[in-house]
């Protein structure tokens, strides 16, 4: 831990942007011994944070760009916490004016990682250092401990690290913070993070609404349900607050919480920017495609209300009892599919981890990343665990899925449970998109022949596109106009 500058009066870190995040970082800082330099905007938010918070630790507050950089040590260091886009560029360009050669800027937002590739050139072009980092943990995360994802020059982590390792999460005494890569990495990093939480979340609320919708069970029993599962595989911080959620009663209605919150799901873009990243890199991530689908439509309110209005036919509706199945069964079987639908969610996102990684020469290290995503972030979970030995013991691991602990595990009833779950969904016409497609792909990634050979064979009739065979080296088109000779392309 590093000690404040009483001889100076510098601050060792500043953070601008004194929103909830921003001030809850500064706090973070604070509490660990440091002088934290902070600045607004607007210069009441600045006040406001001191009036409350200012006894809690040594704060250097100030009311202009200049005054603020000025209070801060060499090399200064100083983080971000505005909203992305324009703000975040117009609070870099007043930093970089203000600061010195060898100073450090460190956007701590989530900001697209091609802005953060952009602005590190932009910023070394001016004699400073920029960092993108992720930070990974909500409100409580930014005070009592997040998971950090800096990019950004390697000279910078060495000056940098040693204090985000103190706010930093810690697992096993191990801090939830490394330096991920060159200029947009981190950045890259997150938004990844995000679109696996996206296919997180999304998975539980297919397994709640598969549980109160199907099995009908209660709120206050699914609660019981969450809170056992979280003592076992899917232990895992967002299972946690599953139980929560639907533990809660609604204090003007004495309702469920649950039943009188608008169904229609929110999103920042993290996730969208995912899944536009990873059809550019060429890489299935359909769980979370999948995910960032399903909150669309839970917000197309106009659509969803004429479909029931004009009363889509749904099919003879059918119960548990219908079909035979035993609702304790189905439960368990929930659970097992759960737990591998999650599985196919980190799979995908690694993938495209590795793929942005060779695109981008970043050089990633999945375990590294797995490891610090035990503590402090949305996604943490027991076997990030497993993940980090898995990556571990094979660096190059082609898929998460092919890991033998997790072979083993999808080997051990979760296909078979993970089946029976799909069919009776589509049985009860309960929706499941990311259950059924993150199945898809397991089935797809295993198969000896995809129907890919007939698309190719239909891309060379129609636009001679030509294709491979299985026996011969080489590319053929077949003149089917013609001959319907088969040459050598």
């Amino acid at each position: 831990m590093t000690d404040a500058s009483p001889a100076t009066g510098l601050a060792q870190i500043g953070v601008v942007g004194m929103a909830v995040m921003g001030s809850n970082l500064a706090r973070n800082f604070a509490s660990k011994g440091h002088t934290v330099a902070i600045y607004n905007r607007s210069p009441e938010k600045t006040r406001a944070v001191m009036a409350e918070h200012g006894a809690e630790g040594n704060f250097v507050p100030s009311e202009t760009i200049e005054d603020f950089v000025a209070s801060l040590e060499r090399p200064r260091k100083a983080i971000i916490m505005v909203q992305a886009g324009a703000a975040t560029d117009a609070v870099i360009d007043q930093l970089a004016s203000a600061m010195d050669d060898g100073d450090i800027i460190i956007d701590g937002g989530n900001s697209l990682f091609t802005d953060t590739i952009r602005r590190e050139k932009e910023v070394a072009a001016r004699g400073r250092h920029f960092v993108g980092a992720g930070i990974s943990g909500g409100e409580e995360g930014a005070l009592r401990g997040p998971s950090i994802m800096p990019g950004g020059p390697k000279e910078s982590w060495e000056t940098l690290g040693p204090l985000l390792e103190d706010i930093s999460a810690k697992v096993d005494g191990t801090p939830c913070v490394t330096h991920i890569g060159p200029d947009g990495a981190g950045h890259f990093v997150k938004m990844v993070h995000n679109g696996i939480e996206y296919a997180d979340m999304q998975v539980i609320g297919e397994a709640y609404h598969l549980l109160r919708y199907g099995a009908g069970l209660t709120p206050a029993e699914l609660a019981d349900i969450f809170s056992t599962w979280n003592e076992g595989d899917l232990d895992s911080y967002l299972i946690e607050i599953t139980a929560e959620v639907l533990r809660q009663t609604d204090a003007k209605t004495g309702k469920p919480f649950i039943d009188v919150i608008l169904d229609a799901a929110g999103q920042k873009g993290t996730g969208r920017w995912t899944v536009k990243e990873a059809l550019d890199l060429g890489v299935p991530v359909t769980g979370i495609g999948e995910a960032v689908f399903a909150r669309a439509l839970s917000s197309a309110i106009a659509q969803r209300e004429a479909a029931q209005r004009i009363g889509l036919p749904a099919g003879e509706v059918t119960t548990l009892d219908d079909l035979g199945v035993d609702k304790d069964a189905f439960v368990e079987d929930v659970r097992r599919a759960l737990y591998a639908s999650k599985l196919v969610a980190y799979a995908q996102g690694f993938d495209e981890i590795n793929a942005g990684s060779q695109e981008y020469g970043w050089d990633l290290e999945p375990g590294a990343l797995a490891r610090i995503w035990r503590g402090g972030c949305i996604i943490r979970a027991k076997f990030l665990n497993r993940i980090t030995e898995a990556y571990e013991n094979d660096p190059k691991l082609p898929s998460l899925l092919l890991d033998p602990y997790f072979k083993q595990e999808l080997e051990g009833g979760l296909i078979d449970a993970w089946r029976r779950v799909v069919i009776t969904a589509t049985q009860l016409g309960l929706p499941v998109p990311v259950f059924a497609s993150s199945l898809s792909y397991y089935d797809s990634l295993r198969s000896n022949r995809l129907p890919a050979a007939l698309i190719q064979g239909q891309r060379d009739f129609f636009g001679a596109h030509t294709y491979k065979r299985v026996d011969m080296d080489g590319t053929y088109h077949t003149t089917w106009s013609g001959s319907r000779e088969e040459i050598d392309a």
